[in-house]
């Protein structure tokens, strides 16, 4: 009998009930102390699981190569020779494991310093192209950009203090236009009418002033201009890549594309293109001036354009895409929202940043009350729409419109503010003499943007096909 652990003729033998293994007591017991298994099967095994087996002494003989002097002095040098060799083999492997290593640090040393550089040149390029002036026609083109760095011209500068300070007297003491809209209106909402016009992929829309001629486009690369009133197609627009987002700027229309390039409109005349976005723009804002437009971009860029000229006057690099963004009603700060869940707070005059607001999740959309305190936020796969106070720098109010939200916009009046998404269009009404908000609107109509109509009588929604659903009163 052999020792299951040992391999070698037990001299107290016990044997498992559960395996019937033999084993030499010292070496089980000591194993079942540390482990509780059987170290053959792994079986759970205690003292009280072996027997012990009783057999007579056995005498290991010596092995006959050990029984004299000159044999012994040989295993000794069989054994020191073995030594020998397993410390040299050591040796080697010490060897090469330091060669290894002194590799892989400068490897590491290399790739360190390979990255500081290239962080340097990219710095250097980008200060280089914010100093940087190219000269141009009388058309902004791809080609054509002159930047002047953050800070805007002293003209823009005087434009913008001189609206703020006019804004900022009256917006508080502005009545609600005669005519317009109350809840009970808006609560007798319905769909009155649908568009025949449909550009597929289209992702928003924008209604003119007059609050009849609404301006959207698809993946075609064809935008269009719609007569709600007479419920046909009155202008082609040619973008020539995918329509991204819309603008009016008076009766102009303005079209952004995938390709980085903003489009501007008389009638179907292209009258001047913009291109300076190394990407797809995601987002255009007119300054209440209406001297500046902004665009921004995937390629984390916010550009204030002159439209005297047609020329960028400022550009901002951010920290993380920007898809949507909103010029304060006052018109002195510019709000972007990130793919990585902040709102940025920039100065228009300087371009300098002044706050950051963390939302939780991709901004979809922004919008501004006239009230100037209050901002709407919508964000990616959210069911709830956030009313923000721009002094606290935080939420007031929280809506749950009970399906992921595409896009918010606050009417004229800072009364209402309608949300639009994949589950339903509402409304939120702010009644400021009871300070409490209200729901005069939900309806089912899936849309991925929506616009007020004149006097706020009317609701146009984009829907997920491309197409135009009207809401209002019949």
């Amino acid at each position: 009998m052999l020792c299951a652990i040992s391999g070698v003729a037990p001299q107290s033998p016990v044997a498992s009930r559960k395996s019937g293994n033999v084993f030499e007591r010292r070496l089980i017991e000591a194993h079942i102390a540390e482990h509780h298994t059987d170290p053959v099967t792994g079986e759970d095994l205690s003292v009280e699981d072996l027997i012990e087996l009783r057999s007579p002494r056995i005498v290991t003989p010596r092995p006959p190569n050990l029984t004299s002097i000159p044999s012994l002095l040989s295993a000794f040098q069989n054994e020191w020779d073995a030594i020998v060799l397993e410390t040299f083999t050591l040796k080697q492997q010490l060897a090469q494991t330091r060669q290894e290593l002194s590799t892989a640090l400068y490897q590491n040393d290399a790739a360190t310093r390979v990255i500081a550089r290239l962080s340097r040149e990219r710095d250097e390029a980008r200060e280089a192209l914010s100093n940087v002036t190219i000269s141009g026609g009388g058309k902004a083109d791809g080609d054509a950009m002159q930047v002047d760095g953050q800070a805007l011209p002293e003209e823009l500068v005087a434009k913008v203090d001189e609206t703020q300070q006019q804004l900022f007297a009256t917006r508080r003491k502005r009545p609600i236009p005669d005519g317009w809209a109350t809840g009970e209106d808006v609560s007798a909402f319905d769909v009155t009418s649908s568009s025949q016009v449909i550009y597929p992929g289209s992702s928003a829309v924008s209604v003119d002033e007059s609050g009849d001629l609404a301006l959207f486009g698809g993946a075609d690369g064809v935008a269009c201009v719609y007569s709600i009133s007479q419920q046909k197609l009155v202008h082609t627009l040619k973008a020539g890549d995918a329509v991204t987002t819309t603008k009016w700027w008076g009766k102009k229309a303005v079209v952004a594309t995938s390709t980085g390039s903003v489009k501007i409109f008389d009638g179907e005349k292209e009258i001047v293109k913009l291109g300076s976005h190394a990407g797809a723009v995601t987002g255009l804002s007119l300054h209440p001036s209406g001297a500046i437009m902004a665009t921004v971009g995937a390629d984390k860029r916010f550009i204030f354009h002159d439209l005297s000229t047609f020329k960028p006057v400022s550009e901002v690099y951010t920290d993380a895409d920007i898809t949507c963004c909103d010029f304060h009603v006052d018109g002195l700060l510019f709000f972007t929202g990130g793919s990585d869940g902040n709102i940025r707070i920039f100065d228009v005059k300087t371009g300098a940043a002044m706050a950051v607001m963390e939302t939780g999740g991709p901004v979809r959309a922004i919008s501004f009350s006239e009230n100037g305190t209050w901002f709407a936020v919508a964000v990616k796969g959210s069911s709830s729409v956030s009313v923000w106070d721009i002094r606290k720098q935080s939420p007031i109010k929280v809506f749950d419109v009970g399906g992921p939200v595409d896009n918010v916009r606050f009417d004229y009046t800072g009364q209402f503010l309608a949300t639009a998404g994949s589950g339903s269009v509402s409304v939120q009404q702010w009644t400021k003499s009871s300070k409490s908000w209200s729901e005069p609107l939900r309806k089912a109509v899936q849309a991925r943007d929506v616009a007020w109509g004149s006097s706020a009588t009317s609701l146009v929604a984009l829907t997920p096909e491309g197409g135009l659903s009207i809401l209002g009163t019949s």
